[in-house]
């Protein structure tokens, strides 16, 4: 296997054998996002979104907790505190745009506090496995802010309207436990078996029907933007142009002759 690894100044991006791995870099800080880690995101993201030897992406961080949201002490330096937020939340924006658009399931691994932008981050993966240190709390309130990176549509939708409302207004931290049973996380484990747990998972739908996994993304993503019948047409559009791929048609041959599918993302 062949990895490259770019480096940017607040995270590094690995690719290799169809799996991305970004992995923030700023443990000194809890991984807290600032304008460069804005940018260095949107770079990223894009990467992912664009490269079609990118099957499956894994985000990780570095150090004792995940991201615990936006850099409160660059925040405070800034003589224009407004546009400084501003110029901040168009490249996270776009960094979440492209993760929800990419055809490449997202995986996240969790450790410690994940807050404000942090939750964010989580909001937007396929599936997150979450370590027994894990927190989650939406922060934003706590500091006079309204949320952002996505949080008002995608977590309404993962853990209900009522229960959001409860978190986002009193800011209570969530365990990990309880946020596998409100839906929030997918698995928890123990601390030390989250590198390995969180990367395997990546790794096995690095080489799954990537193709399919893009229609399934797409397919929820505009859901809301849909009635019932227009979105059974787009379905019926996504399942028929997959049925003509090559990956479907092998899986169809290999399942008749009993034999495990193998899966080439097309």
């Amino acid at each position: 296997m062949t990895t490259t690894t770019e480096n940017f100044e607040t995270l590094a991006l690995e690719h290799g054998d169809d799996l991305a791995i970004i992995t923030l870099r700023r443990p000194e800080r809890s991984n807290a996002l600032g304008a460069q880690s804005g940018r260095d995101l949107r770079a990223v993201a894009s990467i992912c979104e664009t490269d079609s030897g990118v099957r499956a992406v894994l985000l990780r961080s570095e150090g004792r907790n995940f991201c615990v949201g936006g850099d409160l002490a660059e925040f405070a330096a800034s003589s224009d505190l407004g546009s400084a937020v501003r110029a901040m939340t168009v490249d996270f924006h776009a960094a979440i745009a492209s993760f929800a658009r990419m055809r490449a399931p997202l995986v996240m691994a969790v450790q410690g506090a994940a807050a404000g932008a942090g939750l964010s981050l989580v909001g937007i993966a396929d599936l997150t496995v979450a370590g027994r240190s894990a927190s989650f709390t939406a922060a934003y309130t706590g500091v006079g802010f309204s949320a952002d990176g996505g949080m008002t549509w995608t977590l309404p939708r993962l853990i209900g309207l009522r229960r959001y409302q409860e978190l986002v207004f009193t800011n209570r931290t969530v365990k990990a436990d309880e946020a596998q049973t409100l839906g929030l996380v997918t698995e928890v484990v123990d601390d030390e078996q989250l590198a390995t747990r969180s990367e395997a998972l990546a790794r096995q739908l690095a080489q799954g029907p990537t193709s399919a996994y893009g229609a399934v993304r797409r397919l929820v993503l505009e859901s809301s933007q849909r009635a019932l019948e227009p979105q059974l047409d787009q379905e019926s559009l996504e399942i028929s142009a997959l049925a003509a791929g090559a990956d479907a048609q092998a899986a169809i041959h290999a399942a008749l002759q009993r034999q495990r599918p193998r899966f080439t993302g097309q």
